[in-house]
């Protein structure tokens, strides 16, 4: 709550507002953390908030402001810039020749003072106001932008939102519509997750810094900052998520992995959480899987019609391996739950070892890997053969044995798809023999490789023709004759999107295997002659389909650079 929590409690005390006897106890119980002992000072011992501000006025040699119905004229609101108001929280109040006045959310943040007089070039005096006064005021004058509190009062109306999670208590379950004790931290976490889901986001990251807890959502792959929740509810909101994953609340020391199944706004998701000890406390980052988004065939997943013509070739093909490659985030369950949902008939069995089983497909047999007990993706796999499928899907080929055994699976008749870590669709091949996979075994099995990327799509809303920059076509080594009879758009920014992107896209490098490719392949031929031969072959590189999909006004010329690299003749 306070810049210096321990200073604040100190002079409750010489105050007379608290007994040195009940912070002493406080501190015990909550392990020495001052922000949590000034939590529980106001909600459960009842410290009046006007008691405080005196105090902090007379320790500060400050005056106290109350600005409820009070109407700040434009030309004061004006001296102190947006940026700094919220980044210091503090809203002028008096404008003279020589200073500028402003009420201060946190007196005992000494240095806001110094800052805000070097920052301005005036004096500064300040005035002491209720915190939640201050944020009010900010957000009335300088009106609400993406990273204002949606926190405040942690109002709730018209959220219909519902816990669904196993590991949920009835005692808990019940909590969940906001009555006890415990209520305003629920209605909180709900809105953490809600506004996430709002806004479209795939993952929450709540991170403990020294003396903040950040909460950013990824939107369309890029953090966004949000507003910060009150430093001293840290420890309340991570054991409300832990409760609620169905994680060990006293375990602080070691990573744990959960899930949360809930119903927002009518729509069922899971929430796959994942806690690493840092050293200011618990991060938490929740990863958003809409189950309703899941449902998609090829497509949707923006290839163009002679990529998709690949594509339906490659699944057509009754034996052999097909593998998509990525980083983390680059949509590779994504796709391949699409491959799935597009061959899924009653005429096949189709069988996938996952780690997690992120979405329940109908109609599919999922296995869950479990190192743990012995569950791992090869053991997984060999078990999956004994059940008879005509396709399956492992989740990721992770070392030589699960790689061998996944391909003898392609070679008795049998659609293996799967993923794997690589920069580019032919490096998949000689990853796989750098993990000791005979390289004959490689060339007769696998079919095709496909590498992805996810670019941002551009606003339709807002969406304004453009021209390239000199310095943008000599990055991508183009001339402007490339871009002679494309669309190129780009997003002004409007309220529907975010700064003139809506949504993603993939971005895709298809390889076919092919006699000359297998050549390669048995005299272990490094990757770069593998792509050589690819490309020559027609094979479309990540960056050759971006600046395609960016002609056709479907994201930018930014967008291509930021997401892919210059390709290698």
């Amino acid at each position: 709550m306070f810049e210096n929590d321990d200073y604040v409690i100190d002079l409750m005390v010489n105050y007379g507002l608290v007994e040195q006897i009940t912070v002493d106890k406080l501190r015990e119980e909550c392990e020495w953390d001052d922000a949590k002992v000034i939590s529980k000072l106001f909600f459960e011992h009842s410290i009046d908030e006007e008691s405080v501000l005196n105090m902090l006025a007379q320790e500060c040699s400050m005056g106290i402001v109350d600005l409820n119905g009070y109407e700040i004229p434009e030309d004061v609101i004006a001296a102190v810039p947006e940026d700094i108001a919220k980044k210091y929280r503090v809203i002028p109040v008096v404008v003279n020749e020589f200073s500028i006045t402003v009420a201060m959310a946190d007196p005992t943040n000494f240095e806001t003072l110094d800052n805000l007089r070097f920052i301005l070039k005036t004096d500064i005096e300040g005035a002491v106001c209720s915190p939640t006064v201050v944020d009010e005021s900010i957000k009335k004058y300088y009106g609400k932008s993406e990273s204002d509190s949606m926190f405040a009062g942690y109002d709730d109306e018209g959220v219909d939102v519902t816990v669904e999670s196993a590991h949920l208590s009835e005692e808990d379950q019940a909590s969940i519509s906001g009555d006890g004790d415990d209520a305003p931290i629920i209605r909180l976490v709900t809105m953490i997750i809600l506004e996430a889901y709002k806004m479209k986001a795939s993952d929450i990251h709540l991170e403990p810094m020294e003396t903040s807890f950040r909460v950013r959502y990824r939107v369309d792959g890029v953090l966004r900052q949000m507003d910060n929740p009150p430093k001293y509810l840290q420890n309340n909101i991570l054991s409300r998520l832990k409760i609620m994953a169905g994680l060990k609340i006293t375990e602080k020391r070691v990573p744990q992995d959960g899930r949360i199944a809930m119903k927002v706004l009518g729509k069922d998701i899971d929430l796959r959480v994942s806690t690493v000890p840092t050293t200011h406390g618990e991060s938490i980052v929740m990863r958003i899987l809409d189950k309703g988004s899941i449902s998609i065939g090829i497509a949707e997943l923006g290839f163009f019609a002679d990529d998709q013509e690949i594509i339906e070739r490659v699944l057509g093909l009754p034996d052999g391996i097909f593998l998509v490659t990525g980083p983390t985030g680059s949509g590779k369950t994504t796709s391949l739950y699409a491959f799935l949902n597009t061959i899924n008939e009653p005429s096949r069995k189709i069988i996938t070892a996952e780690d997690p089983v992120e979405y329940e497909l109908s109609g599919i047999n999922q296995v869950q890997v479990d190192n743990s007990i012995g569950m791992t993706f090869a053991g997984a796999l060999r078990s999956m053969l004994r059940q008879a499928p005509n396709i399956i899907m492992v989740g990721e080929i992770r070392d030589m044995e699960t790689g061998t055994v996944a391909i003898n699976a392609s070679l008795t008749g049998h659609v293996v798809f799967s993923t794997l870590h690589t920069n580019d669709a032919p490096g998949a091949i000689t990853r796989m023999v750098d993990m000791g996979v005979p390289p004959f075994l490689v060339a007769a099995s696998v079919q095709g490789v496909m590498a992805q990327r996810l670019v941002r799509k551009v606003c339709k809303s807002c969406a304004k023709p453009y021209s390239p920059t000199e310095d943008q076509l000599r990055i991508l080594d183009v001339d402007a004759d490339y871009f002679a009879e494309a669309t190129l758009l780009k997003g002004e920014g409007c309220s529907e999107c975010n700064k003139g992107y809506k949504g993603r896209m993939g971005i895709y490098e298809i390889f076919e295997m092919n006699d000359s490719i297998r050549e390669l392949i048995y005299r272990k031929a490094s990757s770069s002659e593998i792509k050589q031969v690819a490309r020559g072959m027609g094979m479309r590189t990540l960056r050759e389909d971006a600046l395609r999909k960016a002609a056709a006004g479907l994201t930018t010329i930014e967008e291509v650079l930021r997401i892919t690299v210059m390709d290698e003749d």
